[in-house]
């Protein structure tokens, strides 16, 4: 018997808690308590939380932008599409919908939450946060999640294609950890792989300690696995100075239909980018997890230089979609 039908079976239901700025989901399954917080003023979640434990350390949101690689330095790559990456950094949230067992419900700000009482009960929530790109001309990504009563969050991502945008080099979702992850495991192909570089990937579970970051001389991309069909991240220590973890805890991102990319490390592409050496790169405190829809190959057909074939491509006049499940 599946969660879900458990759930119907014991007539388990989330709490939903309306607040003026935010949306708090809480309750519990298989002895695990969950509470996530989703904010109107930061678009998207702000937290999860299983078990007393923290997952987030910033709010997910949607990610155009990988660090460069060589062949993107030669290529010219950075002056065609740079716009991405001002565009990964700075994005405004547009609006938000929310809905509770199906059913569309205005945001339950002040003074619409003022109708509730602290006892909500839902079988199922759903909240979209649209946002905008700073690029020209601009165009929209809706990140849509679903939480079900056992706790399990739905992650739909949909990118708007726009006539006249330049070249994507990835779509996809970046979630910012509190604490470096000791490793994490995976179904999906073997090593470092990306769209024109799989055919010496291998598919299995491999398990991958700590946060690798393959030392370039010139820090670039790294560290991308494609084709996964999951990967889970595993921490051992949070925040909480007085909180003592004696074990490894994790948290689990599904492919919902089609298997993902993802890549794990310790820095997010902007630190990469921002360093011309290894000694320049920060100290490793965090761990950032993308989860990728689309990712553009990295060529070296001619050493360096050359641009990527046609079908490894990302183009930014179409539309893109995705979706994962995080499962605690």
């Amino acid at each position: 018997m599946d969660c879900i039908n458990k759930a119907e079976k014991n007539g388990q239901k989330l709490t939903v808690v309306y607040g003026d700025c935010t949306l708090g989901v809480r309750g519990s399954t298989g002895g695990k308590s969950f509470h996530y917080i989703f904010s109107y003023q930061t678009g998207g979640p702000e937290s999860i939380n299983i078990d007393g434990r923290e997952w987030l350390y910033r709010t997910p949101k949607p990610t155009f932008w990988r660090a460069l690689t060589d062949n993107d330095r030669g290529s010219g790559f950075h002056l065609k599409s740079g716009v991405w990456m001002s565009a990964d950094l700075f994005m405004g949230c547009v609006g938000i919908e929310f809905f509770a067992d199906g059913k569309r419900m205005p945001l339950p700000i002040a003074p619409e939450n003022n109708k509730f009482g602290s006892e909500v009960d839902a079988d199922d929530i759903s909240i979209a946060f649209t946002y905008e790109t700073i690029t020209s001309p601009r165009t929209n990504a809706v990140v849509v999640y679903k939480v079900n009563s056992c706790g399990k969050i739905h992650v739909a991502a949909a990118y708007k294609g726009k006539e006249g945008l330049p070249e994507l080099p990835v779509f996809g979702m970046r979630f910012i950890m509190p604490t470096k992850a000791a490793g994490f495991r995976y179904e999906g192909l073997s090593g470092e792989t990306y769209p024109d570089r799989k055919a010496g990937g291998r598919k299995g579970i491999y398990e991958v300690e700590g946060l690798p970051v393959t030392p370039y001389l010139v820090p670039q991309d790294c560290g991308m696995h494609m084709d996964t069909r999951w990967v889970e991240i595993y921490r051992d220590r949070v925040l909480d100075n007085s909180r003592k973890e004696t074990q490894k805890f994790g948290l689990k991102f599904a492919a919902a239909d089609e298997n993902f990319a993802f890549s794990c490390l310790p820095y997010t592409a902007q630190e990469l980018e921002n360093a011309t050496h290894q000694e320049e790169l920060p100290p490793a405190r965090r761990t950032v997890l993308c989860i990728y829809g689309a990712v553009r190959g990295v060529g070296g057909i001619d050493s360096w230089g050359a641009d990527v074939e046609e079908p490894c491509h990302v183009s930014a006049e179409q539309d893109i979609r995705f979706a994962f499940d995080i499962i605690g």
